[in-house]
């Protein structure tokens, strides 16, 4: 008879006297992709640290190759072939690229570190994606799709009968990622067991074999990838029928609330113009590298920058972020877990944190902050199985809104939202839309920074395109396709600009 590599029966996880997940089953054949999916909160991150050693389950059974195992730790599970690659980053930051691909495996010639062979041996595993950083580079130096690149390679060199992938293409272009799953589809005809898990459903639909849905920390349904199109995936995460991804568009006014002129940022933009109505979502497009964050970026103060930048017609204070907070000028960062959130801390210290002079005149008003969260979490949807709980306690998608809810109750005017829906599940994604199309209806003017075609094209009626550090064109109204943006963000062919 043939037992499953490895599987999960009836497991279920508590934290505290919370239950997370509820007698779910699981199992991952060899020389098989089974993705895992749901909405975050539902569990996926619980299950995979529990297949991978992270965590030991509350109750149920798991079973290696047919018997009952524990894994006391996760160095136990990859002694036993079971790796993992995190959704948050398992680097050592201060360490190069080739010693965080063999840490714990260094290879020795007689007493000393052998680090030709280490760099050699770094060099051929990042070939295999066909990525170029160097074996020396800090990894705190690298940015993060490098990082995410070098994660992998890690994996890659670990001889896995299990690989687990949490969210491996959240912060990939298009290019890394076809690259990415074409090594899947290489360890999956060589036997490797693959657990996937992403956001991203066409993604699913084309590496996996079969399909896990978890919702609410309960196993909903298993079923070959070829049974399941993405509508019927996202029914089954959410729980609903997901109509009308996007909401109407508001029609912005005539107003200009923000004009940049001719901005620079030193090595990454060049002469940057653009303005934005009151009331209106500015999308921004282009390839990693383009030079769109850190656009955004030298605009609020966070980079040097050179060019003028007015808000309301008054020129901003260049290089300070405290002016254009004042101006009413927020950004929200791509990257929520290191520049964001305080991870470590409480929802209400990340909550108040832009807005604390609402909150203190000699000594902080705890009250006044409580219901300010209350607040928030019924507002924007804020999922918390306990209010003392920790930022980084939060789902990816829970940890978003809490930034979203911080940033609004500094109460500015105009929001700059970079990867507004990097690595959430479609449910969440559609509150978030819906949040960002509330704002332009009430007044706000937002500028979205994506990656995303679709999700640029659904919210944005002007879409600016940037390529190799300036801006390639503009599109606006029936213009803006996906073709166009990308002709334009490939530098394909003359800048052509649009109208509604």
């Amino acid at each position: 008879m043939t037992h499953p590599v490895l599987a999960a029966h009836q497991v279920t996880r508590c934290f505290g006297p919370i239950e997370v997940l509820h007698g779910v089953d699981f199992a991952l054949n060899a020389g098989e992709v089974h993705a895992l999916i749901g909405e975050n909160g539902a569990g996926k991150s619980t299950l995979m640290k529990i297949l991978g050693g992270y965590l030991a389950p509350s109750g149920g059974t798991l079973r290696l190759d047919g018997a009952p195992v524990q894994f006391s730790s996760q160095r136990a599970a990859e002694e036993a072939g079971i790796i993992m690659i995190h959704q948050e980053f398992n680097l050592a930051m201060q360490l190069t690229v080739e010693e965080n691909i063999f840490l714990g495996r260094e290879i020795r010639r007689g007493p000393f570190l052998d680090h030709r062979a280490m760099q050699e041996g770094a060099r051929r595993l990042l070939a295999r994606l066909e990525c170029d950083v160097d074996p020396l580079a800090r990894i705190a130096d690298l940015s993060v799709p490098d990082r995410q690149m070098v994660e992998i390679a890690k994996a890659l060199g670990r001889a896995a009968r299990v690989l687990i992938m949490d969210e491996p293409t959240a912060v990939l272009t298009n290019r890394e990622t076809d690259i990415l799953l074409a090594q899947i589809e290489r360890l999956r005809a060589a036997g490797t067991a693959v657990l996937y898990t992403s956001h991203k459903l066409g993604e699913v639909s084309r590496i996996a074999d079969r399909i896990t849905v978890l919702r609410d920390g309960h196993h909903i349904l298993t079923a070959p990838a070829a049974d399941l199109d993405v509508d019927r995936m996202a029914t089954a995460m959410v729980g609903r029928e997901m109509t009308d991804l996007f909401p109407a568009r508001a029609r912005p006014q005539d107003e200009t609330v923000l004009e940049v002129r001719g901005l620079s940022v030193p090595g990454r933009v060049q002469d940057a113009s653009f303005s934005l109505r009151r009331g209106e979502v500015l999308g921004f497009a282009g390839l990693v590298g383009a030079g769109r964050t850190e656009l955004m970026e030298g605009i609020v103060g966070l980079r040097p920058a050179s060019g003028q930048v007015l808000v309301h017609g008054t020129p901003l204070k260049p290089g300070s972020v405290l002016a254009a907070r004042e101006a009413g000028l927020v950004y929200l960062t791509e990257d929520r877990k290191e520049k964001g959130l305080l991870l470590g801390k409480s929802l209400t210290e990340n909550l108040t944190i832009l807005a604390l002079d609402k909150f203190a005149r000699i000594r902080i008003d705890t009250r006044a902050e409580d219901r300010a969260l209350d607040r928030a979490i019924a507002e924007f949807d804020i999922r918390v199985n306990d209010r003392a709980m920790t930022a980084g306690s939060l789902s990816g998608g829970n940890q978003q809104k809490l930034l979203l809810a911080k940033t609004m109750l500094a109460a500015p005017d105009i929001v700059i939202i970079d990867e507004p829906t990097r690595g959430i599940d479609i449910g969440t994604k559609q509150q978030i839309y819906g949040f960002i199309a509330d704002l332009a209806a009430a007044g706000k003017s937002v500028i979205v920074v994506s990656s995303e075609l679709p999700e640029v094209i659904g919210l944005a009626g002007r879409v600016v395109v940037m390529a190799s550090g300036r801006i390639a064109g503009e599109l606006s109204g029936p213009k803006i396709t996906e073709d166009a943006i990308l002709r334009l963000a490939m530098e394909l062919g003359e800048e052509r600009t649009g109208t509604a």
